[in-house]
């Protein structure tokens, strides 16, 4: 039995092999094929795969849809020229020393066909054919093709910055995701990549046909020489063996330089189109009936004038009043089929509105910006795409900072709003709002303003902070008075981040942790089924509800989630004994120690902390209630929880006042308790467990919390 896998991968192990060598050992035997004599039974094997290659490329260009997909036509058309070319040569070796006794069947079946049995009168009238084609190939099909290419390229790379500005600006403004933008971007290079390819495969082209008109010449004048000095023959037999195997070769290798120059002119004509040549043209053709109408009484006119051959006009004429009553029957047809729909449609309308039923709800966007009519410029992708670009960046920077990808944010403009006033939502409901001045800067005061700045006073829409109004003249002066200096576009986006920051769990819903789980699972199938525990048993598991609102808890105070495995390690290690999610979120917690603490920590890894008295931690504790959902918080005497929330407030602004950010370090039993009772009053205050603080970090006390 262990024998029989072997066997039988054994040929596609060899068949991969064999694949790797193939193209560059043909590259070689090409290029070798210039030097080294070879017999003429594959002289006239490599003509023939050099035509069937030729149709086949055409055949290929006819049906593809788009020309980016054929990416390896540029390489075709080079590697094809060289074969070619190689053929040439070989064949211009053979025909100069055999002569009379060259056996090449391909050639001398393409001079007997042109030229007919050799007297002058075929020689003549097969050289003036192959002069006529070669012609039309140099003077037509090639120089069209490598124009059209060249204008390809050019227009091609002119219209990249626009094309990529587009798909940034559907990004930001929602209506596609980052893999459909991803996408679109990896294809508008591909389709620079291939016409600028293009370009230069063209001159291949335009090469070969050249190369191809001197060795025809070569043979004619060499051959004769050879023939008539050489070998003795007369020199009107010269003449004719040498014309004749000429054009025949030279026939012979520029009818596949025809097809693949038709094929690279057809290519680089096509518009853009998700269909193939044959339907495209179909379609066209399909519009308009009366065309055919008018030219079938055309050509039924010209059967009835004198000379004309009524035989050939009147039936093409039967044929074309034929095709125009098809194509008149389909139109009313698919007329009677739209006005019926229509009907049926507005017929549901009616019955709909009669009976009082209500039409299918819209869904609310996940996030939304709605700005006031004045505003509008800053989102015109033709005047300026700064604040898309910014939005842009503040998707991509939260989603590597809570490891949550924020989903697409659709920008409408608002009649209900004023002018200058924009606003965000989330599910619909307004979760911020501010007002721009355009033309005008923000000054922001942190705090260290040197000297006051003359303009019209507001606050800050993302935190509330003090700020004034003024022109650009003013900037310079604001920026040295210690004033925080924001344009328009910035301080919607910093708006933005703030509020993502604050409503990152509104944003993780049920079908944005299955696409986690999903994510996850890709690479860590076992931490995923470890926590859901699908395969074992289903009582040891977690629900996807309540994945997800551990998840909310961790962002609900803004600790980052990418560390993925590390969160669903430890609800898998927990899930066992408990299925409450504020007692996984602090073990998940403990399983972020070191996230938690860098977050917090200055450069020498110290924390700076206030503490909680023992007496008061303790009475927090007394103080827990379970709510109907199965959430612990913290119920305090009114008096009293105004008291510590006093006592709390003053604490932290002495600590704002140092330029240090607030923590408040407690016991593991009482820190979900203590973040729930300040919550509402300091919801940006961060509370950390002795559990949370890492062994390579240090703890500083600056204060404990006690009520007097």
């Amino acid at each position: 039995m262990a024998d029989v896998p072997v066997q039988n991968s054994a040929p596609a192990g060899l068949a991969g092999g064999l694949q790797q060598f193939i193209m560059p050992l043909s590259v070689v035997v090409v290029v070798v094929m210039m030097i080294v004599p070879i017999p003429t039974v594959l002289l006239d094997m490599f003509m023939t795969m050099n035509l069937m290659l030729a149709l086949v490329i055409l055949l290929t260009v006819l049906y593809v849809k788009k020309a980016s997909d054929f990416t390896v036509f540029p390489t075709m058309l080079l590697l094809l020229t060289v074969f070619g070319l190689a053929l040439n040569v070989s064949s211009t070796r053979l025909i100069l020393t055999r002569g009379e006794r060259f056996d090449g069947r391909m050639i001398r079946a393409f001079s007997t066909f042109v030229v007919g049995s050799g007297n002058t009168e075929g020689l003549v009238v097969g050289f003036v054919i192959f002069i006529v084609i070669i012609a039309v190939q140099v003077l037509v099909i090639t120089k069209g093709a490598t124009r059209i290419s060249e204008v390809a390229a050019r227009f091609a790379l002119d219209s990249m910055n626009p094309k990529q500005m587009n798909i940034e600006s559907q990004l930001n403004q929602g209506y596609i995701t980052e893999q459909e933008a991803k996408a679109q971007s990896n294809e508008l290079r591909q389709e620079l990549d291939f016409y600028s390819r293009m370009d230069g495969a063209s001159k291949f082209i335009q090469g070969n046909v050249q190369v191809g008109i001197f060795i025809t010449a070569v043979n004619i004048l060499g051959g004769i020489i050879i023939g008539s000095a050489v070998h003795g023959e007369p020199l009107s037999a010269a003449v004719s063996t040498y014309i004749a195997f000429s054009v025949g070769d030279g026939l012979l290798t520029q009818f596949p330089a025809i097809l693949i120059s038709t094929a690279t002119g057809i290519m680089m004509a096509r518009s853009m189109s998700n269909n193939a040549l044959d339907k495209d043209i179909a379609d066209t053709f399909k519009r308009e009936w009366r065309i055919y109408m008018v030219g079938a009484s055309v050509l039924l006119l010209f059967s009835f004038l004198p000379g004309f051959p009524w035989y050939v006009l009147i039936p093409l004429a039967v044929l074309m009043f034929l095709l125009a009553a098809r194509l008149r029957t389909a139109k009313q047809r698919e007329a009677r089929t739209g006005a019926a729909m229509a009907k049926a449609g507005e017929k549901a309308k009616k019955s709909a509105e009669e009976t009082g039923e209500l039409p299918p709800i819209v869904p609310l966007d996940d996030i939304s910006l709605e700005i006031g009519y004045s505003l509008v410029p800053l989102v015109d992708k033709n005047n300026s795409v700064e604040l898309l670009e910014r939005i842009k960046r503040v998707r991509r920077e939260s989603a590597l900072e809570l490891g949550l990808v924020i989903p697409k944010i659709r920008i409408i403009d608002s009649l209900m709003l004023e002018p200058s006033e924009y606003c965000f939502k989330i599910k619909g409901v307004d979760v911020g709002r501010g007002k721009i001045r355009i033309g005008s800067f923000l000054c922001i005061n942190p705090g260290t303003v040197t000297a006051e700045i003359a303009g019209e006073n507001t606050v800050d829409p993302a935190f509330g902070l003090p700020a004034v109004w003024v022109k650009e003249s003013q900037r310079d002066e604001a920026e040295r008075s210690g004033y925080t200096v924001v344009d328009p576009p910035t301080i919607i986006a910093t708006h933005l981040q703030a509020i993502i920051r604050h409503h990152a769990a509104d944003l993780l819903g049920y079908q944005e942790t299955q696409q986690i789980l999903d994510e996850l699972k890709k690479n860590y199938p076992a931490v995923v089924e470890a926590v859901l525990a699908t395969q074992l048993n289903q009582k040891e598991g977690l629900p996807l509800g309540r994945i997800q609102k551990v998840l909310q808890g961790l962002l609900r105070e803004q600790v980052s989630i990418r560390n993925l495995v590390s969160i669903m390690e430890a609800m898998a290690d927990f899930a066992p004994v408990t299925k409450e999610v504020w007692f996984l979120v602090e073990k998940c917690r403990q399983a972020l120690a070191g996230q938690i603490c860098s977050q917090f920590a200055d450069e020498n890894r110290r924390i700076r902390v206030l503490t909680i008295e023992k007496s008061l931690e303790e009475e927090i504790l007394k103080s827990r209630v379970e709510t109907s959902s199965g959430e612990l918080i913290a119920v305090m005497d009114p008096a009293k929880h105004r008291d510590w929330i006093k006592a709390l407030s003053k604490s932290v602004t002495a600590v704002q006042q140092q330029h240090w950010v607030p923590v408040l370090l407690c016991s593991e039993s009482v820190r979900h308790l203590v973040r729930s009772s300040c919550e509402r009053e300091l919801p940006q205050l961060a509370v950390l467990s002795v559990h949370e603080i890492a062994s390579d970090f240090t703890v500083e006390s600056i204060g404990t919390i006690r009520i007097e």
